[in-house]
């Protein structure tokens, strides 16, 4: 890295040495093993004994580079090391005085897909090079930032115009400068916490970046909002309601379905427990239904009918057009395959359905509780017997 800092002594832009400080703690963190919290701290630590021990122009520039950009937990080893080697070597031109000027966000925009599945933000920033930061985030199996970029400045104002009339609207609204920056850094949190790590090259480079400019608008965990008793009947009640009867289904297996999709909803899907999109719909058949859910053969048989009536109540409650529901129809056939081969794979099934399968292969009414407690301790015991014959 100090090597490589050479190229930061003849700079007189201050964007490029943060972007180059950024892509050094990006490879940092990328290449950290699991549960290792201290990469970033670890090469901020090194680069600047190194730089003490051996004072030069462009070591110099990398710590000040870092400091820049790096978690503000470093900031006080970075800027003690600046004040020692400012001493006795010449600081880079983007970084004239102790404290060069920062940057000030001006403006800012959301665009957001029609089913919520993912976003797009857009930060200007004024200052030395203006430019605008932009995240790309899913929000689909958890909040994840897919990509960053630094695009030149007013590029939020060319969204519209890049898009292809067939794609998914995902109409740009301006927002508040400290909204957006809020919900920058609640995704990078979300995506720092996401085993595998994203090694998307975009992302690993703009990283510590994008940290430096959202860290202090960082939000409170939300609060997981469940819907109440009364909301969750009501929504039942007008969802058998407005389907009438379905085709080879009693109303006590469409109604149990439902409450099926409905704790997915909940449970899952982050912008709320209807909205529904391709991609959700992929999620739930081809990984959680099969891993989580025990269907007997009528609620088998009528899973993908009901499932597609509960996406267009789902979808037209939250006042998304017909068009834009289709496609997520379509995906209940491309992925009801998927879900037959894993839904009889025993081996993917998860701990609870694993258990509750004996359960009920024993007889047990699963709706009552003493039962259940009573069987599981029973099953405990014969395969704690079972292992010690083995």
């Amino acid at each position: 890295m100090l090597r490589d800092a050479r190229r930061l002594t003849g700079l007189d832009d201050a964007l490029s040495a943060e972007t180059w400080a950024s892509d050094w703690l990006g490879r940092a963190w990328a290449s950290a093993a699991l549960g290792e919290r201290e990469a970033e701290h670890s090469l901020c630590a090194q680069v600047c004994s190194r730089a003490r021990a051996t004072p030069s122009p462009h070591a110099l520039a990398a710590v000040a580079a870092l400091a820049r950009v790096a978690p503000a937990t470093e900031t006080a080893l970075l800027e003690q090391a600046v004040d020692t080697l400012t001493q006795t070597q010449p600081p880079p031109p983007w970084c004239a005085s102790k404290h060069p000027p920062g940057w000030t966000a001006t403006a800012a925009w959301r665009a957001v897909d029609v089913w919520d599945s993912q976003r797009v933000l857009f930060i200007d920033y004024d200052g030395p090079h203006p430019h605008t930061l932009m995240a790309h985030i899913h929000a689909v199996g958890g909040i994840e930032i897919a990509k960053l970029a630094i695009l030149q400045p007013g590029a939020a104002a060319g969204w519209e115009r890049l898009r292809e009339e067939s794609e998914v609207p995902m109409p740009l609204d301006a927002q508040p400068v400290t909204d957006v920056l809020a919900e920058l850094a609640d995704a990078l949190r979300a995506t720092d916490m996401t085993w595998p790590r994203n090694d998307d090259d975009d992302f690993v480079d703009n990283r510590a970046l994008a940290w430096s400019r959202s860290r202090e608008h960082l939000p409170e965990w939300p609060e997981h909002l469940e819907l109440s008793d009364a909301e969750r009947r009501g929504l039942l009640d007008r969802f058998t309601t407005s389907i009438g009867e379905v085709v080879g289904a009693e109303p006590d297996v469409v109604r149990s379905l439902a409450e099926l999709f409905l704790d997915y909803g909940e449970g899952y899907i982050i912008s709320g427990p209807l909205s529904w999109s391709p991609d959700q719909v992929m999620l739930f058949l081809s990984d959680w239904l099969p891993r989580k859910a025990i269907l007997d053969a009528d609620q088998r048989n009528a899973l993908p009918r009901v499932l597609g009536q509960w996406i267009t109540f789902a979808l037209t409650e939250r006042g998304i057009d017909p068009p834009w529901i289709n496609p997520v129809l379509d995906a209940v056939n491309i992925h009801l395959p998927e879900f037959q081969a894993a839904f009889d794979d025993t081996t993917a099934w998860g701990p609870a359905k694993q258990i509750a399968a004996a359960l009920t292969e024993r007889g047990i009414d699963l709706t009552n509780r003493q039962a259940v407690d009573d069987a599981i301790r029973a099953l405990n015991a014969e395969r704690l017997a079972q292992r010690l014959i083995e």
